[in-house]
């Protein structure tokens, strides 16, 4: 057995293998073009592509792909093989830069929100050598950058590198008023913290519901959930440690720093958490380690869901995204310092992150919107809908300080005078964790604990990167005009705090008393669900402020809002859809035969025994039959709604109806048939239970 050092970033054309195949002036023009954005050209892309090609096929690959990250939530390839003919009738094996740069995937039938028209089908990829390439399934995928024949942004890498541009210019000038001119870059790193749920594939493949919505939309709840907690953290099964062992292998093999796994709350729910990576590397990670989760799952006869709310009544899943930011020297900005410049840095930079959630909360909620991880926000088990900010009693009562000119109480009284007296030290863990706090600081990051499990990371990076980077733009404008730099430094961080300090919450998330504090007395937003969100991607601030950026245009804006509601409308249709059919070929024939069971069973005793009492059946066939009654009338209110919906021609007219109407028909639809559920023999249901689903996996 190989060990771990041996084969970790086998499969990757990383910085050890270019240092080895290319030669010292290819691979010094390549790393200028990784780490300062320099053009690269054509011979250098050419002994990059020639080296790129050998090292690939060495490795067994036949194929090249230029892999991106369209708007479908998924990741898309294309592949092409090496081989080109010979004039003797043989084959070489070929691969040119300009395969390696562009690629022109047909982009018709990708998500556009009308920024092309469905006739034009030319779009474009562009290599980013700032990801790795990688091989997989013996192809060599090449991470690229995905536009239309226009130009604009279709995919989720574009815009996401452009607001991690966006960041590194804003901190570059903050860094350089502190007097720093030895960083080059600022980085925001990314630990994205996956959940998952594991079911037996037979049951999963019994399951339409599952297999057409990745949740399923009926089911009672089994005498045992997780209220006995033993789950969590518990010894991992057999089964699934297997899955673990070769989940591990093969993500290594891709160097995903792939590092804790371990049982989470509810029953056959597991998490994977990696070690940090810069933010687009993390992404590309993140989407890769999904697909890999999945693909590991089917050889072990399992599968892997990543929806938001795969079980009623349990935990759902989450991906908790731990962000910070550091320097090219390996300074992250959120750690305190030894030295009143250190300190006063760090708290500039904290001011710009609580600024930036404040004025963009409303953009915040949005990019975890889904229809899926609206069933998780609210519900107890995730964090609020409402967007606040946990930083811990003494990091508070630090900032209470500044505000008020009040001596700090720590080991000794300080005046906070920022830059003149040593702001007082503090430990980074002084408070307890707050699991209910949508953005928590954790000690040198930020946790933002919305994301659905099943979302790709790069939407909420990308509005908050760019939102940082406006808190930056503001204070380095100022400070760079400023006649005395200390003075309005300490202006500026008071009036941050004072102006924000609404967003700060170290308390209970999950108590009614906050929401309703959060919203009447604060002023904050509480948006919660996928229509109320979405339109604050229009309003004029923000989208002011992305555009100021060059993160998006607006209308890429606009394809924005046009595909999140178009998502949100197709997914709830494809689940009421898979209700009603499950409802009227599985469900009512399923009571009904069982009700005759009972009737024939009736008959049968009464025959044998004239006068028998037969209260129990008679009870339950009246029961079971005012249940078929119940459904089958919920089910054509159901079935009435979708007509009524498909009827609207207005995309978030559309979505307002859905969310009114749909959701609340499919919820009367599953509380009579999860009853029934309860009431119909075990061999009478047409599909696996919870207590099967949750517990079948050893």
């Amino acid at each position: 057995m190989s060990k771990v050092t041996e084969y970790f970033g086998s499969y990757v054309f990383d910085d050890r293998v270019m240092k080895a195949t290319l030669s010292a002036d290819i691979y010094a023009s390549l790393k200028k073009t990784i780490d300062e954005n320099a053009s690269l050209n054509n011979d250098v892309a050419n002994a990059v592509a020639d080296a790129m090609k050998d090292w690939a096929i060495s490795h067994g690959a036949t194929h090249f792909t230029h892999w991106f990250q369209p708007l479908t939530g998924i990741t898309a390839e294309k592949h092409d093989s090496f081989i080109a003919p010979a004039p003797d009738g043989r084959v070489i094996m070929e691969f040119s830069g300009k395969e390696l740069i562009k690629g022109e995937p047909d982009a018709s039938s990708f998500p556009s929100g009308g920024l092309r028209t469905t006739f034009e089908a030319r779009g474009y990829t562009a290599w980013d050598p700032t990801s790795y390439a990688f091989i997989k399934d013996n192809t060599l995928c090449i991470p690229t950058a995905f536009c239309s024949y226009g130009g604009e942004a279709l995919d989720q890498k574009t815009p996401l590198l452009r607001s991690m541009e966006a960041l590194n210019r804003q901190a570059l000038r903050i860094l350089r008023l502190f007097g720093n001119t030895e960083v080059k870059c600022v980085r925001t790193s990314v630990g994205p913290e996956q959940e998952y749920f594991l079911v037996d594939r037979e049951m999963y493949e019994q399951r339409k519901d599952l297999m057409f919505t990745g949740r399923t939309l009926f089911g009672a709840k089994p005498p045992k959930g997780q209220e006995m907690n033993d789950h969590y953290f518990g010894v991992i099964k057999p089964r699934v440690s297997a899955y673990m062992a070769d989940l591990n292998k093969e993500l290594w093999k891709l160097g995903i720093l792939a590092k804790t796994e371990h049982n989470e709350v509810a029953p056959s729910q597991h998490e994977l958490a990696p070690i940090y990576r810069t933010t687009n590397i993390a992404t590309d990670h993140n989407q890769l380690t999904m697909e890999i989760m999945q693909k590991v799952a089917a050889e072990h006869d399992l599968v892997c869901l990543l929806h938001e709310k795969p079980f009623a009544g349990v935990n759902g899943s989450g991906k908790h995204n731990n962000w910070s930011m550091t320097t090219d020297t390996g300074v992250n900005l959120l750690t305190t310092g030894e030295t009143p410049y250190e300190n006063a840095q760090f708290l500039l930079f904290l001011c710009a992150v609580i600024k930036a959630v404040d004025d963009y909360q409303d953009l915040l909620r949005l990019s975890v919107a889904t229809a899926g991880n609206d069933h998780r926000l609210g519900a107890n088990e995730a964090p609020p809908a409402v967007i606040s900010i946990f930083l811990g009693d003494e990091l508070t009562a630090v900032l209470d300080a500044i505000e008020k000119d009040e001596p700090y109480s720590a080991s000794e009284k300080t005046v906070m005078k920022l830059g003149v007296h040593v702001l007082p030290k503090f430990t980074r863990d002084i408070t307890d964790r707050n699991r209910t706090s949508p953005f928590a600081f954790t000690g040198d990051k930020f946790e933002f604990r919305m994301l659905g499990s099943a979302s790709s990371i790069s939407c909420a990076n990308i509005v908050f990167n760019t939102a940082v980077a406006e808190s930056l733009r503001i204070y380095a404008d100022r400070l760079e005009k400023a006649d005395d730099f200390e003075t309005m430094l300490n202006s500026m961080i008071k009036k941050t705090i004072r102006d924000h300090k609404r967003i700060i919450f170290n308390g209970n998330g999950y108590d009614d008393a906050w929401i309703r504090e959060a919203t009447e007395k604060r002023g904050l937003l509480n948006l919660r669900t996928t229509p109320d969100a979405l339109p604050a991607l229009l309003e004029k601030k923000n989208v002011d402020m992305l555009t100021a950026h060059k993160v998006f245009s607006e209308t890429e804006l606009q394809a924005r809002y046009e595909i999140s509601l178009d998502n949100y409308c197709k997914t709830i249709n494809i689940e009421a859809l898979s209700m009603t059919d499950m409802s009227r070929k599985e469900i009512l024939p399923a009571v009904e035969k069982y009700a005759k069971s009972i009737a024939d069973t009736c008959l049968s005793k009464t025959a044998a025994v004239p006068g028998l009492s037969c209260r129990y059946e008679q009870k339950l066939i009246a029961r079971l039959s005012g249940l078929a009654d119940e459904i089958d009338e919920a089910t054509s209110a159901l079935e009435s709604a979708i007509i009524r919906v498909r009827a609207v021609s207005d995309i978030t007219e559309s979505a307002y109806m859905i969310r009114d109407v749909i959701l609340q028909k499919m919820a009367e639809l599953r509380v009579v048939c999860d009853e029934a559920e309860t009431l119909t023999a075990k061999e009478y249901w047409p599909f696996p239970t919870y207590d099967r689903l949750l517990f079948g996996v050893r």
